[in-house]
């Protein structure tokens, strides 16, 4: 879908000093020797300020699912900026901020159907573990402190978030972070799982390990389990088949709410608006973001149980129930892009086609094992995971190759994980689209043999 007065067209935005911005989550010095900047976008594609094309295999960060700068979306965000820039939803509301919630509700599965609005994944998932530690405190079960993440998860950069995620590099630069946490161990082992399609046959019985920490903890001292369907920063690692059924009978058993950290894998990713609904499973909180709004304006939230929201309906009607919010929660520029999004995705069926697609992308995507350093490769929805061998002494050196080649050489956009190359387009792609970023991918691993 490339538009060729775009490409040709240079652009001014080109900064002539890198020094004053820190990039997250980025090698900056590598980074500012050669810089890898975006201009522009339209669809599929993303624009350097020269005007070249780069082909987007990561919908921007696991966001743009809808595509770039779709005009729908760009409508409804220029017409709300017009009419209300901002409404505070301390003690007042806007209209647009019921109809976002009602929209999300109405896809969410079983009574999920109450939406407490927030600003990004991280957010979002320090949002969940307040509403669950709150939750057993009005309902009379204090002692329910302790939160249950998994190794190898990410749930953002919060304190929270990074207390119950498993990735190293996050947990172990900040201190003792939050007290009362385990984890359950990472599903994922190459030497059952490897070169996988959709969800692992070997791991169901991972799930089991929630039993010894109930027995270690004891449940009445347990508040919630927080897992992702597919953890997507740490790699794509899908839950195995019956993981997920597992867990949610294991916290039926011992009254421990069941979290779904579907930040990345909601709105299409696994050919579902959630995906919950693939596997059956009604947890008992949501999280979103990223999607919702196709990366358009920061929006995220948490979807929440009938009977959890109730809970907190007591006392006098003039007091506040939960004390927890923030300034932007439910913006009006992000709640029209929410509507205008889902409205999108509704039309053109997205969350059908993603689906549709999936053998299609893994047939390809798989297409590239037997390349130089190949280990593993895994997909699920329209999501891949390329596992490449180490260089010596220099872990992620590989992986960081293969991103700015790609980048630079190739035009193609990707994310890695360490020496994990992954990619997501967005849900848009079309079958040529598929071919053009295996064929990309498959040079560069070539060329960094």
């Amino acid at each position: 879908m490339a538009n060729s007065a775009l490409r040709a067209r240079p652009s001014s935005q080109a900064p002539n000093d890198l020094r004053s911005f820190w990039l997250p989550f980025t090698a900056n010095r590598a980074f500012k020797q050669r810089p890898r900047l975006i201009a522009r976008a339209k669809d599929m594609h993303y624009y350097t300020p020269e005007g070249r094309p780069i082909l987007d295999a990561t919908a921007g960060l696991w966001c743009c699912n809808a595509g770039h700068n779709r005009e729908p979306i760009v409508a409804a965000i220029q017409a709300q900026a017009a009419e209300l820039d901002f409404a505070p939803t301390f003690q007042y509301a806007h209209p647009s901020a019921f109809e976002a919630a009602s929209r999300i509700a109405d896809l969410a599965p079983g009574d999920l159907n109450q939406v407490f609005f927030c600003n990004s994944g991280s957010e979002a998932a320090d949002t969940a573990l307040k509403i669950a530690l709150a939750y057993h405190n009005v309902r009379g079960e204090a002692s329910r402190q302790r939160l249950i993440g998994r190794e190898r998860g990410y749930h953002g950069v919060g304190f929270g978030g990074i207390s119950v995620g498993g990735m190293v590099n996050n947990r172990k630069f900040f201190g003792a972070l939050l007290a009362g946490v385990d984890h359950l161990p990472a599903t994922y082992d190459r030497e059952h799982q490897a070169f996988s399609r959709g969800e692992p046959d070997w791991g169901e019985h991972k799930a089991d390990e929630l039993e010894r920490i109930v027995a270690l903890h004891d449940a009445s001292t347990i508040a919630a389990v927080i897992v992702e369907p597919m953890s997507g920063s740490t790699g794509v690692l899908p839950a195995p088949k019956g993981y997920l059924q597992r867990l949610r009978a294991i916290c039926d058993k011992y009254r421990i709410l069941l979290i779904f950290d579907e930040v990345i894998t909601a709105f299409g990713r696994l050919g579902h608006a959630f995906a919950a609904e693939r596997y059956g499973v009604i947890p008992d909180m949501i999280t979103f973001a990223k999607g919702v709004t196709s990366g358009s304006v920061p929006m995220a939230g948490v979807i929440v149980r009938d009977h959890i929201h109730d809970a907190f309906m007591a006392g006098p009607d003039h007091a506040i129930e939960f004390f927890h919010g923030y300034t932007y929660s439910a913006h009006p520029l992000a709640c029209a892009a929410a509507v205008a999004t889902l409205n999108v995705y509704r039309d053109e069926q997205l969350f059908e086609r993603s689906k549709a697609l999936e053998l299609v992308w893994a047939d390809k995507f798989h297409s590239l094992r037997g390349l130089p350093n190949v280990l593993d490769i895994r997909t699920i929805g329209l999501v891949g995971a390329v596992d490449l061998a180490a260089k010596p002494d220099a872990v992620g050196a590989r992986g960081f190759e293969v991103m700015e080649r790609a980048f630079h050489d190739e035009g193609l956009m990707v994310r890695t994980a360490g020496d994990t190359i992954a990619v997501s387009p967005p849900l848009i792609v079309s079958e040529a689209q598929i071919d053009e970023i295996v064929q990309k991918l498959g040079s560069v691993l070539k060329k960094v043999a």
